[in-house]
């Protein structure tokens, strides 16, 4: 990950080696928080291109660590509630 622009209520980073995938997710986590007014990613080239990601809120490092531990903890929600389902 590289900053791309990092001003205080503004960040840009290069996500490398990701994709659609986690880049929607943290989106959708993002812009359900009440001081996030932005969320977005691009991805200039489908096959080479590395995700740009843009958050916009009064505390972007903040409110990109509160989405990750969102997606997180829904993960091992799932995880836990699949190993469940297995071992009936």
């Amino acid at each position: 990950m590289k900053y791309i622009k990092n001003e205080p209520e503004h960040l840009v980073l290069e996500i490398t080696g990701e994709s659609h995938t986690i880049c929607n997710i943290l989106r959708k986590r993002l812009m359900a928080q009440d001081e996030v007014s932005a969320a977005a990613y691009d991805i200039t080239h489908p096959l080479i291109g590395q995700p740009e990601f843009e958050v916009i809120s009064s505390n972007p490092k903040k409110s990109l660590i509160t989405a990750s531990e969102t997606v997180k903890n829904e993960a091992n929600e799932f995880k836990e509630a699949l190993t469940d389902a297995f071992n009936e």
